[in-house]
C-alpha cells in the first residue's frame, strides 16, 4: 500500500498552512493581520535616491595625525627625546632633540610601506604620502565605504538598495520603498567610529577650556549630552570599535536605552589588560569624536561591555546597525536627495503581471493535457510552490526586482521539469509491466536521485551568488535559492501526496499518464 505517515502529513498540513497566511497579505489586504506583503524594489516600487560625496581630505588628516600619534608613542617606549611633533593635512614632521637617537627613528621609520615617502632635510624628518599612495587612498576609501553603506541599508542582503561609485569620490545610494530621504541620511549620517581611551587626570575638562591647554599626548572632547562638560582624554586609542565581534540595543541598570556589546579575542584580550591595570580611572567611550560616557572602572572587563547615554530606543536600536556594520572610512556629505518613482511605470508592471499569469495558464493548460488528472496534481503543486516562494519572501521580508521574478520564473519551469522527470519514469515501469503501485513508487524513487542532483547543484550556485553577489545579483539568488527548495517540498512530497490519496480512494487497476 502506498502510504503517508502521520507525522508527513502533518508536515505538509503545517508548511501549506504557514505559506497561505504568510503569502495572504499579498494578495487581499486583511485588517488586523500580523503579516506583511513582499518588499517591491526601486524598479517596481521608487524610493530614495542620494548622491553622497566622501571626505577624501579628513581622510588624510585623520591618517597622518595616527601615524604622528604613533609615532610620539614609539619614541617615549624607546626613550627618544624629539620636539616640534605637528601633523597636518600634507604630511608629519619632527625633530630629534640629539641625533645619536637617528638609528633608532629610522627603525621606526622603515616600517612604512611604498604609499609613503619619508624623508629628512636640515634635522627636519617629513613624512608624506607617496603620489601612488595619494592616488590609491580615495580608491581604497570609496571603496569600503560603499561596502560599510551596504551592510548598514541592508544588513541581511534582502532590500537590494543600488550602490554604486561615481567619480573619484562620490557615491550613489537608491534605497526601495522608502519615501523620505531623512531615514537614509540618519543611517549614514554617523561615521560610527568608536573608541575606547583613558580620561587623562592631570586636567578636568573645565580646566582645559579656560586656560586653552591641554597636556601633550591629550586632546579635549565635548560630551555628546549637549550638557556643557568635556573632558581631557588620551589620544592613544586603548580599544576600537573595528575589534567588536557584535552589538545590539538593550538596557541598562535603570532601564534606560542602551548598547549591549562584545569585543573579538584580540579586543578582549586589551579591554581585560586596560581595565586591569587602570581600576579606579575613568574609561571614555567615545563615538565620533564625542564622549557618549566615561565610567570609572570598578574592576576588570573582558569580552563584554555597555555603553550608555542619553539615548531613545530608535537611536539605540540605529547606533547597534552602525556599529555592528563598521565605521565608514571618512564623512559623507549629502550633494543631492530626492525621492524617485517606478522605473518601469504602472503600465509595464501591468503587462509584466498579464505575461506572468497568461504564462501559468498556459504550462497548466500543456501539462494537463500531456499528463491528464496527474498532470493536474502537478499543477496544484505548482500553485503552491509560488505560494510557498511568496510566503517565504514575505516572512523574511525580502525586496522583489526584476531579477527576483527572473529567479521565481526560473523555478517555475524546474519545479516542472520535475514532476515531469517523474511522470516519465512512471511511464517506463509501466512499460516494464509493473503494476500501478509498483510503478509509482519504482518512478519516485529513481526519479529522486536525478531530481536532488539537478537542484542542488543549482542551490550550491545560487549560494555563491548570494555570497559572492551585491544588489540585485543577491536577489536573483535568494528568490533562485527559496524557489528550490519550495520545488523540491512540492515535487517530492505535495504532489506525491496527491497522487497517493487519489490512488487509495479510486484504487485503479491501470495508470494513463
Amino acid at each position: 500500500m502506498l502510504q503517508f505517515e502521520a507525522w508527513k502529513r502533518l508536515v505538509i498540513l503545517i508548511v501549506c498552512l504557514v505559506g497561505l497566511l504568510a503569502a495572504l497579505p499579498n494578495v487581499v489586504s486583511v485588517p488586523f493581520f500580523p503579516g506583511k506583503s513582499v518588499n517591491l524594489g526601486l524598479d517596481l516600487r521608487g524610493g530614495s535616491h542620494l548622491l553622497l560625496r566622501t571626505d577624501i581630505n579628513a581622510v588624510l588628516t585623520e591618517r597622518l595625525s595616527d601615524i604622528a600619534e604613533g609615532i610620539r608613542i614609539s619614541f617615549r617606549e624607546e626613550k627618544v627625546r624629539f620636539k616640534s611633533l605637528t601633523s597636518d593635512e600634507n604630511s608629519v614632521s619632527f625633530s630629534l632633540r640629539d641625533e645619536r637617537d637617528s638609528a633608532i627613528r629610522d627603525t621606526i621609520l622603515s616600517e612604512f610601506d611604498d604609499d609613503f615617502f619619508v624623508g629628512t632635510q636640515a634635522g627636519t624628518t617629513t613624512i608624506a604620502f607617496s603620489d601612488s599612495g595619494f592616488l590609491e587612498l580615495p580608491s581604497r576609501t570609496v571603496e569600503q565605504a560603499i561596502e560599510i553603506i551596504r551592510r548598514r541599508l541592508d544588513p541581511d542582503g534582502t532590500k537590494e538598495p543600488v550602490i554604486q561609485r561615481q567619480g573619484v569620490d562620490r557615491i550613489l545610494v537608491q534605497v526601495p520603498g522608502i519615501d523620505d530621504p531623512e531615514r537614509v541620511k540618519a543611517l549614514l549620517g554617523r561615521t560610527a567610529r568608536l573608541t575606547f581611551q583613558l580620561v587623562d587626570m592631570r586636567i578636568t575638562g573645565a580646566e582645559a577650556k579656560s586656560s586653552g591647554r591641554v597636556p601633550p599626548g591629550s586632546v579635549l572632547i565635548e560630551s555628546a549630552s549637549n550638557d556643557g562638560q568635556s573632558y581631557v582624554v588620551e589620544k592613544r586609542v586603548m580599544v576600537s570599535g573595528d575589534m567588536l565581534e557584535t552589538a545590539s540595543a538593550g538596557f541598562d541598570q535603570n532601564n534606560s536605552p542602551a548598547i549591549n556589546f562584545s569585543l573579538n579575542s584580540i579586543g578582549a584580550k586589551k579591554f581585560a589588560t586596560v581595565t586591569g591595570s587602570n581600576i579606579g580611572r575613568p574609561f571614555a567611550s567615545i563615538l565620533d569624536n564625542e564622549v557618549v560616557s566615561a565610567p570609572t572602572i570598578r574592576a576588570q572587563i573582558f569580552a563584554n561591555g555597555q555603553i550608555t547615554g542619553d539615548f531613545s530606543i530608535q537611536e539605540s536600536n540605529d547606533l547597534a546597525l552602525v556599529l555592528r556594520a563598521g565605521a565608514l572610512p571618512a564623512p559623507l556629505t549629502v550633494l543631492e536627495e530626492r525621492s524617485i518613482g517606478p522605473g518601469l511605470g504602472a503600465d509595464s508592471i501591468a503587462a509584466g503581471q498579464i505575461a506572468a499569469i497568461v504564462g501559468i495558464i498556459l504550462v497548466i493548460f500543456y501539462i494537463v493535457l500531456s499528463y491528464g488528472i496527474y498532470g493536474a496534481m502537478a499543477s496544484a503543486g505548482l500553485l503552491v510552490n509560488l505560494m510557498l516562494i511568496l510566503g517565504a519572501l514575505s516572512l523574511i521580508q525580502a525586496t522583489l526586482t526584476l531579477p527576483g521574478i527572473a529567479g521565481i520564473v526560473l523555478t517555475m519551469g524546474m519545479a516542472v521539469d520535475s514532476n515531469v522527470l517523474i511522470f516519465e519514469r512512471i511511464k517506463e515501469e509501466l512499460r516494464r509491466g509493473r503494476g500501478v503501485r509498483d510503478a509509482i513508487k519504482a518512478g519516485y524513487s529513481r526519479a529522486i536521485s536525478t531530481i536532488m542532483d539537478a537542484n542542488l547543484t543549482t542551490l550550491i550556485a545560487s549560494i555563491l551568488l548570494y555570497i559572492f553577489g551585491s544588489g540585485p545579483v543577491r536577489g536573483f539568488s535568494i528568490t533562485l535559492g527559496i524557489g528550490i527548495i519550495t520545488s523540491l517540498f512540492t515535487a517530492i512530497l505535495f504532489t506525491r501526496f496527491l497522487i497517493v490519496l487519489w490512488i487509495n480512494a479510486k484504487k485503479p487497476k491501470t495508470l494513463v499518464i
